[in-house]
């Protein structure tokens, strides 16, 4: 069973993706001087395209994300601690999330939601490596049952 059959199951899904939404709350949270700043400026522009964007956004992508994490975190779990091997494999699991999102803003055809990941692009995988071990914890709790 894949990480999207476990982690989106209907008992689960909006969990699952509110958990998400939070983690990225406290990673924005987290974040201080300029590039903080200009990363917390973009999230609120695009929480200001409609109410309830980010959530949607991260409901839409989630499938993708756990078929592009499910080699990973089956690695993780034959060396008997998922998390652990996401955090050591940091810069894949962000490789492997950012194609997800580069692959899909290629094709977005909103103007303020391309320009805005076009101008923190460069940056982005530092910030996805930093929320790794936070989005391993959130996995790993709905993976236990």
């Amino acid at each position: 069973m894949g990480l999207s059959d476990g982690l989106l199951n209907p008992n689960k899904k909006a969990i699952v993706v509110d958990d998400c939404c939070k983690m990225i709350d406290v990673q924005l949270a987290s974040k201080s001087g300029i590039s903080g700043i200009a990363l917390k400026t973009a999230f609120a522009a695009l929480k200001g395209v409609k109410p309830g964007y980010i959530p949607y956004v991260v409901e839409m992508l989630l499938p993708q994300c756990f078929t592009a994490l499910d080699p990973l975190w089956n690695e993780g779990v034959q060396k008997a601690d998922p998390v652990e091997h996401f955090v050591s494999s940091r810069s894949l699991v962000a490789d492997a999330l950012l194609s997800i999102t580069d692959e899909r803003i290629k094709n977005s055809n909103r103007a303020l939601v391309r320009g805005t990941y076009d101008k923190l692009r460069s940056s982005a995988k530092k910030h996805v490596e930093d929320a790794v071990p936070d989005l391993a914890k959130v996995i790993d709790r709905y993976t236990q049952d």
